[in-house]
């Protein structure tokens, strides 16, 4: 004998006793947002109250200007801005092909049983101290740069039209090419974290009827996992992009902290992670701490916008998809 349906309005009883017991918790969960754009805005506007007398006292010059002269308290941002822009850039040139060769080899052609301690070790990449980073870079890759690659860049790219200028120069070691290396290297493990969790969760029936067709391994990451998990590389892209543009200590050890505008990408350059670093202690005047804490909502601003054009293009990719449909 089947159980009889229940009636609407008993139905309608324990939905609303089961209601009655959910709403306590709904209520943590969205508090717990609340708080979070709550503090986001605080930092905002805080930071931005903090910096207002410098864009009072330069307005729309303190983004275009190269100035940094702290005697003079004159103060520009768009050095800082380049220089974080350009490593930043790097650090994806780096870190993105290196990620996605790890996110391939542990899901396609590492043997099963070396797949989770490989990924262990990358991940450990992680929870290494970004100022262990900085020493790294600072006492053992900068004299490797200076010692061997960047002698080599200078000999193949001197009379190269347009690359001679950006890859170029004295062969100091440190630089916006060591930095933005070294950030590429501390992205991997989030990057490649997020592609081996997506590439994995592919269902096997998708890959194994395109192996049945006879496609190859490459050919099904690229025909295959690729398109399916593309909302989610995209994502794992600007998270490490996102992580690069506001690291400190990493960057200050090996940049050089130079307030000059250099085309050349193995010279000394700056960033407003590292100036703010190098230079709050030392802040003597009002207006130079202003120009501290502006540069820090430019930062603050930088990271937003690409972290909402990431926003943007998944969801433009999701249209595209369901246009496809």
């Amino acid at each position: 004998m089947t159980d009889s349906p229940l009636s609407a309005p008993t139905a309608r009883r324990r939905l609303a006793r089961g209601s009655g017991g959910d709403r306590p918790f709904e209520a943590v969960v969205a508090l717990a947002a609340l708080t979070v754009l709550v503090v986001l805005t605080a930092a905002g506007v805080s930071m931005f109250l903090g910096g207002e007398p410098a864009f009072k006292a330069f307005g729309l010059k303190f983004f275009v200007s190269t100035d940094w002269d702290a005697v003079n308290k004159q103060f520009g941002a768009l050095i800082p801005i380049y220089g974080t822009l350009v490593t930043a850039a790097i650090s994806l040139l780096v870190g993105v092909p290196a990620s996605f060769g790890i996110a391939f080899t542990l899901t396609e052609t590492a043997p099963r049983w070396l797949r989770q301690p490989l990924m262990v070790a990358v991940e450990l990449l992680a929870s290494i101290p970004s100022i262990i980073y900085g020493m790294w870079g600072l006492f053992v890759f900068a004299p490797f740069m200076a010692a061997h690659v960047e002698p080599w860049l200078n000999d193949h790219f001197a009379n190269t039209p347009l690359l001679s200028d950006l890859l170029t120069g004295p062969p100091i070691g440190i630089g916006m090419l060591t930095a933005g290396m070294i950030l590429g290297v501390m992205i991997i493990p989030f990057i490649s974290s997020v592609m081996w969790s997506v590439f994995t969760a592919v269902p096997a029936h998708l890959k194994e009827s395109a192996v049945a067709l006879g496609a190859t391994r490459t050919e099904v990451m690229f025909k295959v996992i690729l398109p399916y998990t593309r909302n989610a590389v995209v994502g794992a892209i600007f998270l490490g992009l996102g992580r690069a543009l506001g690291e400190t200590m990493a960057v200050t050890f090996v940049l050089g902290n130079a307030h000059d505008f250099a085309k050349s990408l193995l010279m000394p350059g700056n960033s407003i992670a590292a100036v703010i670093a190098n230079e709050f202690t030392e802040a003597d005047s009002d207006l130079y701490r202003s120009s501290l804490i502006a540069l820090g909502f430019v930062l603050f601003i930088v990271t937003f916008l690409v972290l909402a054009a990431a926003r943007l293009l998944l969801a433009r990719l999701q249209r595209i998809e369901g246009a496809k449909v």
